[in-house]
């Protein structure tokens, strides 16, 4: 058995010329989505990401506005920036690029982001809205490993999931959307963490495993079922002297012993990233959409 690869990129690409249609269908309505982010120092990577979701919102067709600040901006002028943004009749969504330099304030900060912006679907309104079903922005990630499941042709209904990994950014929401009575879920969920004796015991029974510890290799092909869907959210940099940058990025699973035994599974890089970023241009799009539809009631 050779397993399918679930091409994040060729299903990221699909859904971003959906959104371009739509967002052209806005701007025609007299509303272009607008996508305002703040970003604190200058750290390499979160510019690089950044800039990633700018390109993004540039093909899709939608506004993008950049509040940069430098690494020793007050708590107060960062919340002022937010503010700004809150109050912005052309910007829908708003994303604060983590990590701060002050990680105590980032809580504060994200809360500082009204509900109806908080593209990241971050802000404990949006956070309880999801928990109950009810309509709202789904947190990223989560989101996007739905929608590649469901456009790769893997149902989650009546399949027993395993998520392995509790944060509240992939772990427990993506174990919520499972588990509701929707079109992307109705499935049985077992949600392990650190703290879970011998994890492979409810790996190899899982119909699908998705794992987001940042752990490289951690869940290795003895843990999971001959068939299974394996979604690999972790990435990681592993010293590798035959690269040019001295490293290589691997998942949380081992994708080379896995590929010869499970049907389908992620690469890394690849595979879940591009549908992250994808998400959140469908959340400002449905942002945008909601204001039209205010503006003419």
């Amino acid at each position: 058995m050779t397993a399918k690869r679930l091409d994040g990129k060729a299903v990221a690409a699909d859904m971003r010329r959906e959104i371009k249609e739509e967002t052209e269908r806005l701007v025609a309505a007299g509303v272009r989505p607008g996508l305002g982010v703040v970003l604190v120092g200058d750290d390499p990577a979160s510019r690089s990401y950044v800039t990633a979701k700018e390109k993004a919102c540039e093909q899709a067709g939608i506004l993008s506005r950049e509040l940069t600040l430098p690494a020793d901006a007050s708590k107060q002028e960062i919340l002022a920036k937010v503010r700004e943004l809150n109050e912005a009749e052309d910007i829908h969504g708003i994303l604060v690029q983590l990590p701060l330099p002050d990680a105590s304030i980032e809580e504060e900060v994200l809360n500082t982001v009204v509900p109806e912006k908080d593209v990241d679907g971050f802000h404990p309104v949006n956070v309880g809205r999801m928990m109950l079903g009810l309509p709202t922005f789904l947190s990223c990630t989560p989101h996007g490993i739905l929608h590649l499941l469901k456009r790769s042709g893997y149902e989650v209904s009546g399949r027993h999931v395993v998520v392995v990994g509790r944060s509240n950014i992939v772990g427990r929401p993506l174990a919520n959307l499972l588990s509701q009575k929707s079109d992307l879920g109705n499935a049985t969920v077992t949600l392990c963490h650190s703290r879970t004796p011998d994890i492979g015991r409810f790996t190899r029974e899982a119909d699908i495993v998705v794992s987001a510890v940042g752990s490289p290799n951690m869940i290795t092909a003895d843990m999971v079922k001959e068939g299974a869907v394996i979604v690999d959210v972790g990435v990681n940099r592993v010293e590798d002297d035959s690269r040019p940058r001295g490293y290589r990025l691997v998942g949380d699973c081992d994708y080379e012993a896995m590929s010869s035994k499970v049907e389908a599974i992620t690469p890394v890089p690849g595979g879940v990233g591009p549908m992250t970023i994808t998400m959140l241009l469908y959340n400002t799009l449905e942002s945008a959409r909601r204001a039209l539809a205010a503006s003419n009631t």
